[in-house]
């Protein structure tokens, strides 16, 4: 659900407030019966939110006590017709009712009209099992950010990819690949975030979770959370805001460690941090960015310790830097970009850092 149809959704469950308060304040009009009619058969989206306004107030249905105006004949009025049809994917819940096959565009009202007259299973959806499900992810060299439905907020790193999905019981997101920050919305439902085997619990928070190759890095910076391994025996461990913690695929979480945040989050300024890194991590880190792998041939100089601070929109900044230095050979082909040389130094450190 993009923005523009959140805010059409938030509108109608106010007018829906609005339409339940009304009826509990004393029975409709004539003519406030019709345009309670007229709203309602808008689409089935207006009769999804009415439903769950009402039950929740513990009302439901107050327009069926209006003898003029029966809510079994709205929803029977609306399931025929079709021309009133807004098709809203997983709009309401799926219910088996016994009724004669209908063409595929009918399907989402006859579940409005089953809900009508099965209102406790209403109730139980309502409560917990409803879900709502979205999907987020970013290209490889793409930074992204999202408001969710709950008001958390989500930044997706590069080639990054989310599920995330929202009930009344638990706000559940599904981290496939890469890297994203979370920033929750304090609420009832518990906030938890799933990464291979690795589950994490928010506990009103600001964390990044970073799912690589067998292994998941959680780095909390405000607040704390608590991860716990699906796959392993062992209780949860709490990470604070300035730790971090790895857990590994099928094992316990590491001991929790002390987190360099400003390095760990750098991404959000679009930057890379380096702090004397391994020149084969510095490659790799930039090659989740860079339109050309960056390949380091001569193994002495994947050993060489690099500082500095780089733009992850820039990488022939970095390519020039390490032209700098003495014996290191570049060559830009039109699918990789190599680096090599012969007697590599020990170390490679600029007196300042670039910009």
């Amino acid at each position: 659900m993009n923005a523009s149809q959140q805010r059409k959704r938030e509108l109608i469950a106010s007018q829906a407030g609005e339409w339940v308060a009304a009826q509990k304040a004393g029975a409709l009009s004539a003519t406030e019966r019709r345009a309670f009619y007229e709203w309602l058969t808008v689409s089935p989206v207006h009769i999804e939110e009415y439903l769950g306004v009402a039950l929740i107030s513990r009302h439901l249905p107050l327009a069926a006590d209006d003898p003029d105006l029966p809510l079994g004949s709205i929803f029977e009025r609306v399931r025929k017709e079709t021309d009133n049809v807004v098709p809203l994917e997983g709009a309401m819940p799926s219910l088996r009712v016994s009724a004669p096959s209908r063409p595929q565009p009918l399907r989402l009202l006859a579940a409005a009209a089953a809900a009508a007259g099965v209102i406790c299973l209403g109730l139980f959806w309502w409560n917990g099992s409803r879900v709502t499900s979205e999907q987020y992810a970013t290209h490889h060299g793409e930074l992204r950010s999202w408001r969710l439905s709950d008001n958390s907020s989500l930044q997706l790193n590069t080639d990054t990819s989310v599920t995330v999905r929202f009930s009344r019981s638990e706000r559940r997101v599904e981290l496939q690949r890469g890297e994203a920050l979370f920033e929750v919305a304090h609420q009832p439902a518990p906030f938890r975030v799933v990464a291979g085997s690795t589950s994490v619990l928010a506990l009103g928070t600001r964390f990044s979770v970073y799912r690589e190759a067998g292994s998941t890095q959680v780095t909390v910076l405000r607040g704390r959370v608590a991860v716990s391994s699906l796959a392993a025996r062992g209780g949860p461990v709490t990470v604070e805001a300035g730790t971090q913690v790895r857990v590994a695929d099928g094992q316990p979480p590491d001991s929790v460690t002390r987190a360099d945040v400003e390095r760990l989050t750098a991404w959000l300024h679009r930057q890379i941090v380096f702090e004397r890194q391994p020149l084969a991590v510095v490659a790799t880190e930039f090659n989740r960015y860079t339109a050309l792998p960056i390949e380091i041939e001569t193994p002495e100089l994947r050993r060489l310790l690099v500082t500095g601070i780089f733009s992850i929109d820039d990488t022939q900044t970095f390519l020039d830097f390490l032209h700098t230095f003495q014996g290191v050979t570049i060559q830009t082909t039109p699918t990789r970009v190599r680096v090599f040389r012969a007697g590599a130094p020990t170390s490679i450190e600029p007196e300042t850092k670039p910009n």
